[in-house]
């Protein structure tokens, strides 16, 4: 008999509960983030960099940052009690009054990459940020070389907007580029209004 109970944590289908990070959870959300993106652990999912970027996603002081400024939230999935997914909303004044969402540090636990779960965090974020600020938009910026990354959000209804801006190369804060060729690209989705 197959019980959501006798599976792992990375097979358990239950709908994810949604949360406000806490300074408690930071330890977890930085393990969460590198083994998304970093390293030998994060290529069992596919939104790995570790071909790109060596070194660290972040550390306990950038997702503390994000959890305790004012405008911003950092959002936890968690199924039975395990943190496995998070992303950063963060309340931009937008051009001309228009409300704007930042989104980011957005992590999925290598294991539950691939079967819906991003799509639905990614589709809470995008209820709050309506919800809460009366964002009209939301914003992202993804790495110009993750072709097939840019192409999940686009499915998902973003837009790639051609504006772009340097990656912070020499800022081992952001990782250690393995090739001179990196930049960050402005993704733009409407939101409905709340």
């Amino acid at each position: 008999m197959d019980t959501a109970a006798s599976r792992t944590p990375d097979e358990r289908t239950d709908e994810p509960v949604y949360r406000d990070a806490t300074e408690a959870d930071v330890p977890a959300l930085v393990a969460l983030v590198e083994s998304a993106y970093r390293g030998d652990s994060s290529r069992a999912g596919w939104t790995t960099e570790a071909d790109i970027l060596q070194g660290q996603r972040t550390d306990p002081e950038g997702v503390r940052a994000v959890i305790t400024a004012p405008g911003s939230r950092l959002l936890v999935a968690e199924e039975g009690g395990t943190i496995v997914a998070c992303c950063q909303l963060e309340h931009r004044p937008g051009e001309q009054g228009r409300e704007v969402a930042y989104f980011g540090m957005f992590a999925v636990r290598p294991g539950r990459q691939g079967g819906g779960l991003g799509r639905q965090v990614i589709a809470e974020a995008e209820r709050l940020a309506a919800a809460a600020w009366g964002a009209r938009e939301m914003h992202m910026t993804v790495i110009t070389v993750r072709e097939e990354l840019i192409a999940w959000y686009e499915r998902r209804g973003y837009r790639r907007t051609g504006s772009t801006t340097p990656f912070p190369y020499g800022d081992e804060r952001f990782g250690l580029p393995q090739r001179p060729d990196l930049e960050f690209e402005l993704l733009v989705k409407e939101l409905p209004a709340a």
